[in-house]
C-alpha cells in the first residue's frame, strides 16, 4: 500500500487520538482494519509486541522480512518539514544516514556532501535512488566506523524499532564528531499499532528523558514537525 507521510499522520491523528483508548486498545475492534491492511498476517501484527522481547535480534528481521509485502510502501518515512529542516541543519563535508532504508535521504545530500548509508541489509532499491553513494551494512547499535568518524549522523524513523535505545544512542553519539540530528514519530502508545515499533514517544519531553545528553553542547534544538520528533545535538556554534 503507498501512502505518504503526511497522509499517514492525519490517519494515525485520528485514529490515536479521537478513538476512545478502551476501543483503540481492543482486539475485536481492531480486528478488522487489521484484516483489511495485513490479511493472513494480522496475527504476527496483534503478537510482536507482546513477543518483542523475547525474541533475538534475527528473529526480529524475520518478522520485518515476512511482514514486508504488507508494509506500508513509501520512499521516506519523513514528512516535507523534517526533510527541509534536515536539509537545513546538515554541517560538515562527511555525513552517515544511519538505516538509510530506500536511499531517500542519502539521494538529497549526496550532490553536496561526502555521504554514506548504513542500515542492517541494503534495501533492494538503494542503488536506484541512490546511485553513487557508498552503503555499508551495519546494525544501528554496532556501526562500524570510528570514532568521530562523521561531521554530521542523520537518524530518522528507526529507534522506535530498535531494541536497545540506550546502545544505539551511545553508537550514534560515538561516530558523530559535532553534529547530531534524529527524527522519531510522535506517536501514542498502543497494544495494537499499524507498524512494528515498539517504542512510543507521544510527547516531546518522552523523548528527551531518553535521549538527552549527559554532556552540555553549544547548540540542542528540539521541535515537533507534523507529527514528527526533531531532535538535534549539536557543538558547533
Amino acid at each position: 500500500m503507498k501512502l505518504s507521510r503526511n497522509f499517514a499522520n492525519i490517519i494515525r491523528f485520528v485514529l490515536d487520538e479521537l478513538i476512545p483508548p478502551i476501543l483503540r486498545d481492543a482486539k475485536w475492534f481492531m480486528w478488522f482494519p487489521f484484516k483489511l491492511m495485513f490479511g493472513n498476517k494480522s496475527n504476527v501484527f496483534f503478537g510482536f509486541k507482546k513477543d518483542f522481547h523475547q525474541l533475538t535480534d534475527q528473529q526480529i528481521s524475520e518478522v520485518y522480512k515476512e511482514t514486508a509485502s504488507v508494509h506500508i510502501s513509501r520512499l521516506t518515512d519523513l514528512n516535507s518539514k523534517s526533510i527541509k529542516k534536515i536539509i537545513d541543519n546538515v554541517e560538515g563535508e562527511n555525513i552517515l544516514d544511519v538505516a538509510c532504508g530506500r536511499g531517500y535521504l542519502t539521494n538529497i545530500l549526496k550532490d553536496n556532501y561526502n555521504v554514506t548509508g548504513a542500515d542492517f541489509v541494503k534495501h533492494d532499491d538503494f542503488e536506484f535512488n541512490s546511485p553513487n553513494t557508498k552503503f555499508v551494512e551495519a546494525s544501528i547499535t554496532d556501526l562500524p566506523f570510528k570514532d568521530n568518524s562523521f561531521d554530521t549522523v542523520i537518524c530518522t524513523h528507526t529507534l522506535e524499532h530498535v531494541k536497545d535505545i540506550s546502545t544505539a544512542l551511545s553508537e550514534l553519539r560515538r561516530v558523530c564528531k559535532s553534529n547530531l540530528i534524529i527524527i522519531v514519530p510522535k506517536q501514542r502508545a498502543y497494544r495494537y499499532s499499524f507498524d512494528l515499533h515498539v517504542h512510543f514517544f507521544p510527547y516531546l519531553h518522552d523523548f528527551l528523558n531518553i535521549a538527552y545528553p549527559k554532556r552540555k553542547f553549544n547548540k540542542i534544538d528540539t521541535e515537533i514537525l507534523d507529527g514528527d520528533i526533531y531532535y538535534q545535538e549539536s557543538d558547533l556554534e
